[in-house]
């Protein structure tokens, strides 16, 4: 693992561990941490070793505190002759990714960092994170965010956050959905551990194709999402994970997963 970089990327088993590093800047997104997460999570799906994705901060004080608003600084700046940006393609990316990606909060999560949070499909979070939308106080809004936290909150929480950008701490982060898990920041790394440890010991096939099918449902009516699924699980059933894992619990022992 190299440490002069603003992204960190560091295999630990079978899981990817992306660092934002920039703790002085309280882990604040830059064009560099753009393309580091962007090309950590594609090197991380193309990698039949990898089974899962850990997003997270330098230190302990925060996980992302939102784009780089410095002066000099051009995170979110456009060029108007491109229809997209570098912010929003990670979340396309990330979207259209069949690996399982945790989040390890471990502090402040403000702004942009929520929609890293809400990207990821899980989360653990240190019980002295703190959770918002400020946009709002600087005469801006959490436009692209919106499109990750539509789905994991309910209208009326996101409202409340968007509207009033005043943040919530962990334990009403949990309440609302926006993490699994909180625990005291010196069980943070425990917990994230545990919690890989219940997504690596699993068929990888099983999960990427599983990411895929509820991806795709989401849009789909009940009629479409059942005619989906039923062809779905007809072409689990003939995978090498599939054979192996009915083989493994008739003859009572660990599966041997390949991934195939």
């Amino acid at each position: 693992m190299t440490t002069d970089q603003e992204v960190l990327t560091e295999v630990r088993d079978h899981a990817v561990w992306l660092t934002i590093n920039r703790e002085a800047r309280r882990n604040a997104m830059s064009a560099g941490v753009l393309e580091g997460l962007t090309a950590g999570i594609r090197q991380a799906a193309a990698d039949p070793a990898v089974r899962a994705v850990v997003l997270t901060g330098a230190g302990e004080k925060a996980f992302c505190a939102g784009a780089d608003l410095s002066v000099g600084t051009s995170t979110f700046g456009r060029d108007l002759a491109e229809p997209t940006t570098a912010y929003a393609n990670l979340l396309r990316l990330v979207k259209s990714t069949n690996l399982p990606i945790v989040a390890r909060i471990n502090g402040v999560c403000m702004a942009g960092g929520m929609g890293l949070l809400a990207m990821c499909d899980m989360a653990v979070a240190a019980d002295h994170a703190i959770f918002g939308l400020p946009e709002v106080k600087i005469g801006v809004f959490p436009m692209q965010v919106l499109s990750v936290l539509q789905d994991l909150v309910s209208p009326r929480v996101l409202n409340e956050l968007c509207i009033t950008g005043e943040p919530i701490g962990a334990a009403e982060a949990r309440e609302v959905g926006l993490v699994n898990h909180v625990v005291p920041a010196d069980e943070l790394d425990a917990k994230v551990q545990w919690l890989l440890g219940r997504i690596t010991d699993k068929s990888p096939t099983a999960i990427r194709r599983g990411k895929y099918a509820m991806r795709a449902v989401r849009s789909m009516t009940f009629d479409q999402a059942i005619a989906f699924t039923e062809g779905q699980i007809a072409l689990m059933a003939q995978t090498e994970d599939a054979r192996e894992g009915v083989a493994a619990f008739n003859e009572k022992r660990k599966p041997n997963w390949t991934g195939r």
